[in-house]
């Protein structure tokens, strides 16, 4: 058995150990679940738009969410709404991981940058984000696009920090040092060396950055600086704070809720639990 798991590539290792965390696999089941919901959300609920008859009506067999205000149902809206959440969500942080992948590989690999960069992260995330994103997206005008540029502008420095450190460790390494001594150039000895050894880093700031990403999405579009032409959870909760509901309609804004904190409390659970199998705590 111990020549078994001797012969595993880290890979391999890697997933064998997060097979053996109940709670990674099931944040990995939720979180597929709810991107299955955001690719299919026009087959399982029509899109909430004009008006119904049945306002503030309860959770019932007929309208599993309850309805709102103004009779749309509001299982049709948090439907929808995690198409939008997770789009923004993961669209922002893939800007981010690629600007911060760029900064951080640059100031490890270019020791002439690192200086400047690193006061630039520094600097980055000593600034009150929330405010900026707030005054940034009133500026730009609320759209789905601008709450991407904005979510991801604020949100690569800590990827930026996190890569640094790892590419630290790879570029004193003797394989980068051999591909300098055969003429090996700067962009080769990245893609070959640089960005293969952080990936492991990377896969996690994805989880946590699209978490972060879907956090800051529902706070911009509860403070009404969302796209007012589609849904996310923030929208909902928004037009739900609008219309008075936060206290007579307990329904319009807890399910959109537990939306935002399963996700979060599930890319928190899978980063955990992909980081312990990464360093192979467990399979010994």
């Amino acid at each position: 058995m111990t020549a078994v798991v001797t012969d595993l590539t880290p890979r391999q290792r890697t997933w064998t150990a997060f097979r053996r965390n109940p709670l990674g696999l099931a944040s990995a089941a939720i979180l597929l679940a709810l991107a299955v919901i955001a690719l299919c959300a026009p087959l399982i609920a029509p899109f909430p738009e004009g008006y119904g008859e049945d306002t503030f009506q309860p959770p019932s067999t007929e309208h599993w969410f309850g309805t709102d205000d103004i009779g749309q149902d509001v299982f049709a809206q948090v439907i929808w709404g995690t198409r939008v959440s997770m789009a923004v969500g993961l669209s922002a942080s893939v800007l981010a991981i690629v600007i911060g992948l760029v900064v951080g590989i640059c100031a490890a690999y270019f020791r002439r940058l690192d200086t400047p960069l690193g006061v630039l992260v520094d600097l980055s995330l000593s600034l009150p984000v929330l405010p900026l994103m707030i005054l940034v997206a009133a500026l730009a005008g609320p759209s789905v696009r601008t709450l991407v540029v904005v979510i991801a502008l604020f949100s690569w420095p800590e990827v930026a920090r996190v890569v640094r450190s790892s590419a630290m460790a790879i570029v004193p390494m003797p394989f980068v040092s051999a591909a300098k001594v055969i003429g090996g150039s700067a962009f080769w000895i990245v893609r070959k060396h640089l960005v293969p050894g952080v990936v492991p880093v990377v896969g996690v700031s994805v989880v946590l950055t699209t978490s972060r990403a879907v956090l800051a999405e529902a706070g911009l579009s509860f403070l009404g600086l969302g796209d007012p032409n589609s849904w996310s959870w923030g929208t909902i909760l928004h037009k739900a704070q609008q219309s008075g509901a936060l206290a007579s309609a307990w329904w319009t804004t807890l399910f959109p809720s537990l939306a935002i904190l399963l996700l979060v409390l599930s890319t928190t659970l899978l980063s955990v639990a992909y980081n312990d199998a990464r360093n192979h705590r467990s399979a010994s």
